[in-house]
């Protein structure tokens, strides 16, 4: 994202609105500025704001006079009032930020949108994790904070090293070199994205070592994680396993999500 600084007039309305902090008023130019290294290219400042075309000169001059007589005009909250945001053409490796981050941006690995994954949302139809596995989705880098691919390596190279699968209809696992390992290409490993997921599954007997793992590596990553963990209930719509195993490990759990009736014939003899 780019500021074009014969339109921009240094209203700050954009500071705010920017998930990652990037926008700033630098003081030497009076115009906002975007620190392009933070910027996870996400759109917000572009399509979250109002685009008005005001005259820059008319509204620059206008700004000054009421300094001069000690009154503030400003635009509205929210509103860009000379559209002085410009979404350019973005090449790899910093194209990965935009792709990750943008939420109408489509992952060509998996034709989602958004962090290019459904999770498990749609178990029911296309089972990712059947009855004795058990899925987990690690999530970085929400609310607001962001992470840049070597942290997630960091995760995925430990990760790896246990008996874990990878889950195959991922954007991260597809960005990786080397799976066995939880390598990720090299050229990507300094962008910063708002969030990513990163998607595993195991069996029972592996969930300690898992979140242990976890816990041991999002102490030395610089952003959040967010586990989530999911199994397949049996035909009573039951889960007799994973609740007490967490339990017994300290975590608390709760049913967050119950997926069921998206399509998929499983009862024979009532059809």
């Amino acid at each position: 994202m780019l500021i074009d600084v014969n339109k921009c007039v240094a209203c700050a309305n954009c500071v705010p609105v920017c998930p990652m902090g990037a926008i700033y008023i630098d003081p030497a130019i009076q115009r906002a500025t975007i620190n392009q290294d933070e910027c996870v290219e996400c759109g917000t400042c572009f399509r979250g704001m109002s685009q008005e075309h005001l005259n820059p000169t008319v509204v620059r001059a206008v700004r000054k006079v009421a300094r001069m007589f000690r009154f503030r005009f400003e635009p509205e909250p929210d509103v860009c009032p000379t559209s002085a945001f410009v979404m350019n053409e973005l090449q790899m490796p910093r194209l990965v930020r935009q792709v990750f981050s943008d939420p109408v941006v489509e992952h060509k690995s998996t034709g989602i949108k958004g962090r290019g994954t459904e999770e498990v949302k749609t178990n029911d139809v296309n089972p990712r994790v059947g009855v004795g596995e058990v899925g987990y989705t690690i999530e970085f880098g929400r609310p607001g904070v962001g992470v840049r691919f070597r942290d997630i390596q960091e995760m995925s190279i430990e990760l790896a090293k246990l008996n874990i699968r990878f889950e195959e209809k991922n954007p991260i696992t597809h960005l990786m070199t080397d799976k066995s390992v939880g390598t990720i290409r090299e050229d990507i490993l300094e962008e910063k994205i708002l969030s990513a997921i990163v998607e595993i599954k195991t069996t029972l007997a592996e969930v300690e070592a898992v979140l242990s793992t976890v816990e041991e590596v999002n102490r030395r990553i610089d952003t959040v994680t967010v586990v989530g963990i999911s199994t397949r209930c049996d035909d009573e719509g039951e889960e007799t396993h994973l609740a007490g195993l967490l339990e017994e490990l300290g975590y608390g759990a709760e049913r967050a999500k119950t997926n069921m009736g998206l399509g998929r014939l499983t009862n024979l003899e009532a059809a």
